[in-house]
């Protein structure tokens, strides 16, 4: 299958998307991987990205989908992929569709992980991270470390980063709104979206999600 996967910041997209291509058997292909497989290889690609980078500029939409483009041409793509963060605005998209109609190939579905935005914010701005160790996290409801501020594993002192205050979610979620939700009327148009709820258990969400492609996949037969 050729899925994009959309949701708001906190909707558990990078959770659900290495489960979900696992399952499926295709790769997880996500805009930040790229960007760090290319500049770290030194591709052309990510020589271009970091120059803008360094100089505190957005990287241009055609070096993102040009990187996309390389990556879905590898051999473990050709029977699918699973696309995390691209595209990212209705420009994007289209480029997609342009990209994918001259090899002959089309999206499957595009997953939309719904999620209140009360929600979002409880979960992005209850994030604790370790000092020492950031793969330490907890959360101040769902996961409480045994003591407060203190990390189970180390012993570290967990905080809040910059990014997860409520004040900067919020404006993340403004920028969501604005940017990407048009994509899902976009596809909508093209009846590929599937929506689904992204509450409750991992698990649970996975296998929400799983179904729903196989309905989206018969009902396109």
């Amino acid at each position: 299958m050729r899925i994009v996967l959309v949701g708001p910041p906190g909707a558990g997209k990078g959770t659900q998307a290495v489960r979900l291509a696992e399952k499926l058997a295709i790769p997880h292909i996500s805009t930040g991987d790229l960007f760090r497989a290319n500049i770290s290889q030194q591709t052309e690609l990510g020589k271009l990205a970091k120059s803008y980078m360094d100089a505190g500029n957005l990287v241009p939409d055609e070096v993102t989908i040009a990187m996309a483009k390389d990556r879905m041409e590898q051999p473990d793509a050709e029977n699918g992929f699973l696309l995390d963060g691209f595209p990212r605005n209705v420009s994007q998209a289209e480029a997609l569709d342009e990209l994918l109609q001259t090899e002959g190939i089309t999206l499957d579905a595009v997953l939309d992980l719904e999620v209140p935005e009360d929600e979002v914010v409880k979960r992005i701005a209850g994030r604790r991270i370790c000092r020492n160790d950031s793969s330490h996290v907890f959360h101040v409801t769902y996961s409480k470390p045994k003591q407060e501020g203190v990390c189970d594993v180390c012993g570290g002192e967990l905080y809040q980063r910059d990014d997860d205050s409520e004040e900067t979610v919020r404006k993340r979620l403004e920028v969501y709104h604005t940017q990407t939700e048009p994509i899902i009327d976009y596809y909508k148009a093209q009846g590929l979206v599937v929506t689904i709820s992204s509450l409750g258990p991992v698990d649970e969400i996975t296998q929400r999600a799983l179904e729903a492609l196989k309905r989206e996949k018969a009902e396109n037969k």
